[in-house]
Protein backbone atom coordinates (compact mmCIF):
# COMPACT_ATOMS: atom_id res chain seq x y z
CA UNK A 1 0.00 0.00 0.00
CA UNK A 2 1.68 3.30 -1.27
CA UNK A 3 1.63 5.97 1.70
CA UNK A 4 0.01 9.44 1.24
CA UNK A 5 2.01 12.44 0.45
CA UNK A 6 3.26 13.65 3.52
CA UNK A 7 2.25 17.50 3.72
CA UNK A 8 4.70 20.18 2.24
CA UNK A 9 7.23 21.14 5.24
CA UNK A 10 7.29 24.24 3.90
CA UNK A 11 7.77 27.96 5.67
CA UNK A 12 8.41 30.71 3.32
CA UNK A 13 8.33 33.67 4.95
CA UNK A 14 12.28 34.00 5.31
CA UNK A 15 11.79 33.83 1.12
CA UNK A 16 9.42 36.15 1.01
CA UNK A 17 10.62 38.61 3.31
CA UNK A 18 14.17 38.52 1.99
CA UNK A 19 12.80 38.71 -1.62
CA UNK A 20 11.43 41.97 -0.46
CA UNK A 21 8.32 41.96 -3.16
CA UNK A 22 10.38 40.39 -6.40
CA UNK A 23 8.93 37.73 -7.31
CA UNK A 24 11.24 37.34 -9.78
CA UNK A 25 13.63 36.57 -6.95
CA UNK A 26 11.30 34.41 -5.52
CA UNK A 27 11.37 32.05 -9.04
CA UNK A 28 15.14 32.11 -9.52
CA UNK A 29 15.38 30.87 -5.29
CA UNK A 30 12.90 28.17 -6.28
CA UNK A 31 14.14 27.31 -9.77
CA UNK A 32 18.02 26.96 -7.93
CA UNK A 33 16.35 24.66 -5.39
CA UNK A 34 14.74 22.35 -7.59
CA UNK A 35 18.14 21.98 -9.51
CA UNK A 36 20.19 21.13 -6.98
CA UNK A 37 17.67 19.15 -4.47
CA UNK A 38 17.00 16.41 -6.68
CA UNK A 39 20.77 16.06 -7.44
CA UNK A 40 21.74 15.88 -3.83
CA UNK A 41 19.28 13.35 -2.98
CA UNK A 42 20.28 10.97 -5.83
CA UNK A 43 24.10 11.32 -4.13
CA UNK A 44 22.72 10.34 -0.86
CA UNK A 45 20.47 7.54 -2.32
CA UNK A 46 24.17 6.09 -4.24
CA UNK A 47 25.49 6.60 -1.37
CA UNK A 48 23.15 4.64 1.00
CA UNK A 49 23.31 1.78 -1.63
CA UNK A 50 26.86 2.10 -1.94
CA UNK A 51 27.85 2.39 1.60
CA UNK A 52 29.72 5.28 0.61
CA UNK A 53 29.00 6.84 4.47
CA UNK A 54 30.98 9.79 3.34
CA UNK A 55 29.16 10.53 0.43
CA UNK A 56 25.67 10.65 2.66
CA UNK A 57 27.26 13.09 4.99
CA UNK A 58 28.63 15.28 2.85
CA UNK A 59 25.39 15.27 0.33
CA UNK A 60 23.40 15.67 3.74
CA UNK A 61 25.58 18.50 4.68
CA UNK A 62 25.20 20.53 1.34
CA UNK A 63 21.16 20.02 1.65
CA UNK A 64 20.96 21.16 5.02
CA UNK A 65 21.37 25.22 4.28
CA UNK A 66 18.75 24.57 1.48
CA UNK A 67 16.00 23.27 3.66
CA UNK A 68 16.70 26.02 6.33
CA UNK A 69 15.97 28.49 3.26
CA UNK A 70 13.01 27.28 2.44
CA UNK A 71 11.34 26.72 5.87
CA UNK A 72 11.60 23.51 6.00
CA UNK A 73 12.64 22.78 9.51
CA UNK A 74 11.98 19.33 9.94
CA UNK A 75 13.75 18.23 6.62
CA UNK A 76 16.79 20.28 8.14
CA UNK A 77 16.46 18.45 11.32
CA UNK A 78 16.62 15.18 9.18
CA UNK A 79 19.38 15.85 7.29
CA UNK A 80 21.43 16.51 10.41
CA UNK A 81 20.71 13.56 11.43
CA UNK A 82 21.40 11.66 8.24
CA UNK A 83 24.69 13.55 8.67
CA UNK A 84 25.79 13.11 11.87
CA UNK A 85 24.95 8.62 11.29
CA UNK A 86 26.57 8.84 8.41
CA UNK A 87 29.70 10.59 9.59
CA UNK A 88 29.67 8.11 12.69
CA UNK A 89 31.49 5.81 10.12
CA UNK A 90 29.70 2.67 10.90
CA UNK A 91 26.13 3.87 11.10
CA UNK A 92 22.73 1.97 11.37
CA UNK A 93 22.04 1.62 7.66
CA UNK A 94 18.52 0.76 8.55
CA UNK A 95 17.77 3.70 10.24
CA UNK A 96 19.76 5.79 7.59
CA UNK A 97 17.67 4.16 4.61
CA UNK A 98 14.20 4.41 6.92
CA UNK A 99 15.18 8.19 8.04
CA UNK A 100 16.49 8.98 4.03
CA UNK A 101 12.90 6.93 2.94
CA UNK A 102 11.10 9.34 4.91
CA UNK A 103 12.77 12.38 3.93
CA UNK A 104 12.56 11.71 0.18
CA UNK A 105 8.92 11.37 -0.10
CA UNK A 106 8.47 14.79 1.85
CA UNK A 107 11.35 16.42 -0.57
CA UNK A 108 9.31 15.24 -3.44
CA UNK A 109 5.99 16.52 -1.77
CA UNK A 110 8.16 19.99 -1.50
CA UNK A 111 9.31 20.29 -4.70
CA UNK A 112 5.49 19.39 -6.23
CA UNK A 113 4.42 22.31 -4.14
CA UNK A 114 7.53 24.66 -4.97
CA UNK A 115 6.90 24.34 -8.66
CA UNK A 116 3.07 25.20 -8.14
CA UNK A 117 4.38 28.09 -6.36
CA UNK A 118 6.44 29.23 -8.92
CA UNK A 119 4.04 28.95 -11.68
CA UNK A 120 1.41 31.23 -9.61
CA UNK A 121 4.54 34.01 -9.31
CA UNK A 122 5.95 33.48 -13.50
Amino acid sequence: MAEALPNPDLDLSFLYEIADGSDEFIVESIDMFMQQTPQLVTEISQGIADKNWPVVGAAAHKLKPNMGFFGMLTLQSMMQDIEMMAKSGAPDEGAVVQKFDTAKAQIEANLVKLQEIKAEKQ
